[in-house]
């Protein structure tokens, strides 16, 4: 059975924002190994769309740009949107019974399926389907923006926490 994971970059006050502050290098190798680790990804629309850029090769990309892209592309995704008609390669989209179509994922594979972006992830925490939430916590004061939780805070315990570069700390929660 798959485990359903939540992780964003978070600032200090609650934020995510990918313009606002992003990944140091060593943080960045760590996302392309935990892309290369994972058995798929779960993605809003607009999440999806911010995506997308990793489907196109840009001449000014390093060797870490690269690896990041090629997992990315042959990571399976599962895209929930009702108004695309339409996803890219090795993406299926969800546009009906997301409740039914997460639980029939979750059956189906094995490994940790990431879930991404602040919207479709609260509203699989309310239906109680987020298995852990991975805070990558940076000394970044926004003020506003989206929120990492969007909805109901769930009860949560602290079951690790690891300093991933000089000023990132990754908080894992599972469900209290």
């Amino acid at each position: 059975m798959a485990k359903l994971v939540f992780g964003m970059n978070q600032s200090l006050d609650g934020y995510v924002d990918h313009t606002a502050f992003g990944p140091s290098p060593t943080l960045f190798r760590h996302f392309i190994d935990e892309v290369q680790s994972q058995a798929g990804c779960i993605y809003g629309r607009q999440m999806y769309e911010v995506m997308r850029y990793w489907d196109d090769e840009d001449p000014e990309w390093g060797d870490e740009e690269v690896a990041f892209a090629a997992a990315w592309r042959s990571q399976p995704k599962w895209v929930v949107s009702r108004s695309l008609s339409s996803v890219g390669p090795h993406a299926t989209l969800i546009d009906d019974d997301l409740e039914a179509a997460i639980r029939r994922l979750k059956a189906e594979r094995d490994g940790e399926v990431e879930v991404a972006g602040p919207r479709l992830a609260g509203s699989l925490t309310e239906l109680g389907l987020i298995d852990e939430y991975r805070i990558y916590l940076h000394p970044v004061v926004l003020g506003h923006g989206k929120p990492y939780f969007t909805g109901p805070r769930p009860p949560l315990r602290l079951v690790a926490n690891d300093q991933l570069d000089t000023d990132v700390i990754r908080l894992t929660y599972v469900a209290a």
